[in-house]
């Protein structure tokens, strides 16, 4: 193969590297749409008093298995326990 000849799974065409950028592009807008959205519902639930560091932190928790929280919270109270903070 010649150093001036690029295979054909290397070519890039204008139109298509054109259509992923713009994807994208598209796509981190949505994200940013969807971000100023969660501030939106934050800034309201702290209005009506909620306390939405907590808020965050159910959050969180939600998105994890049981177990793994329950084995988190055992070993914290141990912790704490040694530390005679209980």
């Amino acid at each position: 193969m010649d150093d001036q000849q690029t295979p054909d799974s290397y070519r890039v065409t204008a139109d298509e590297l054109r259509q992923f950028i713009e994807r994208i592009e598209r796509l981190d807008q949505e994200k940013k749409d969807l971000a100023d959205q969660q501030k939106e519902v934050m800034a309201e639930a702290k209005a009506r008093g909620y306390d939405t560091k907590v808020m965050r932190k159910v959050i969180a928790l939600r998105k994890r298995e049981p177990d793994d929280i329950a084995e988190e919270e055992a070993v914290l109270e141990m912790y704490k326990e040694a530390l005679g903070m209980s």
